[in-house]
């Protein structure tokens, strides 16, 4: 426990700092192809991580799925002391808001519990209906609390911004829609199917292919078409592939499914990344990327807490209605998520 613990803090450090050096050193179009790659490789290795996951449990054995991590870690820690330009830091550094943490800690926690007990007792039972209003409310405290703490956990005026709060929207739900994916392809493949660790892995290799191709291209072509026009598309691809694996429940037709939506979502990282942090200041691009950073998180947690909790009846492998439930959720999602970026993302860039 106390290792992923660890593993969790020194993630939730890394993500946004590579996010704000991908801002800071890159501009214009070159900053949107930046995103594109610094997207295809967070997306596409998440999917890698299923296959070569797999590859390890079938071959030396589920601990090396942390071993692994070791020697990885060592020769990064090398790459990075040696390529990362050295900058020095005039502003004084802001203390540690521990109040804000355990607040938007525990909402979170109350609120993600309130999805797992929904998919157990029922969505409209008293502890679903609790546990809800006690993340409302949290979360509303939290909001007040920054707005007056001397060094706030996170610049909640930013959110009031357009661009801030569409790219942490889109981001929220990118993770929650390809964690929608991962849950939900693993899960279909082993329980239902009966696949081993090492084949359900090699099948997310389109997964891993698509995500990349998605995000990748993407970053080509937002400056061109601005935010609006890729998020629409992303998200409806997305919903276009759910809606082919809810469909056809067979396990070409998930893969397909899984691999179109993959793509969609791809598209999506880039577009919440460029659109949160394209017009804020360089002094402010750490807690932009910050704020996405934590959006990111929690759409991984909402997404694997939701998608469980439809899917509930079919995790022990008896049923495939509750894949099918996830999967025709998640696409609603999806088209859901689609109207509101056609009326909350900016369009095309005037020349």
């Amino acid at each position: 426990m106390g290792g992923r613990i660890a593993q969790g803090a020194g993630a939730a450090l890394l993500s946004p700092a590579a996010l704000s050096l991908v801002v800071a050193l890159f501009d214009g179009q070159e900053r949107n192809k930046a995103l594109g790659v610094w997207s295809a490789l967070g997306g596409g290795g998440a999917a890698l991580g299923v296959l070569l996951g797999g590859l390890l449990t079938a071959g030396p054995g589920w601990p090396w799925v942390f071993h692994v991590n070791v020697p990885i870690g060592l020769v990064i820690i090398v790459a990075l002391a040696a390529l990362l330009p050295a900058r020095r830091v005039s502003a004084a550094r802001p203390g540690l808001d521990v109040l804000g943490a355990v607040m938007v800690t525990a909402s979170s926690a109350s609120l993600i519990y309130a999805l797992i007990a929904a998919g157990e007792h029922g969505w409209l039972t008293a502890l679903t209906g609790w546990l809800t209003l006690a993340a409302a409310v949290g979360y509303t405290v939290f909001v007040l609390w920054q707005r007056r703490a001397r060094s706030p956990l996170m610049d909640v005026r930013l959110l009031a911004r357009r661009p801030v709060a569409t790219g942490a929207f889109l981001i929220w739900m990118a993770t929650a829609l390809m964690i929608a994916v991962f849950f939900l392809g693993t899960f279909y493949f082993q329980h239902a199917r009966g696949y081993g660790a090492m084949r359900t892995g090699l099948l997310f290799l389109p997964v891993a292919l698509a995500t990349m191709a998605g995000a990748s291209l993407t970053g080509r072509l937002i400056g061109r078409y601005g935010a609006r026009v890729p998020a629409v598309t992303g998200l409806v691809v997305a919903a276009v592939g759910m809606a082919v694996a809810a469909i056809s429940m067979h396990p070409v037709g998930v893969v397909a499914g899984v691999a179109v939506a993959a793509a969609g979502t791809g598209a999506m990282f880039v577009v919440a990344s460029a659109t949160a942090l394209g017009q804020v200041a360089p002094h402010e691009a750490g807690i932009a990327s910050g704020i996405v950073s934590t959006f990111h998180e929690f759409g991984a947690s909402f997404g694997a807490a939701g998608v469980s909790s439809v899917a509930a009846a079919s995790l022990d492998g008896t049923t495939l209605s509750g894949f099918t439930r996830g999967f025709v959720v998640a696409a609603a999602a999806a088209a859901a998520g689609a109207v509101a970026a056609a009326l909350m993302a900016p369009g095309r860039p005037h020349r």
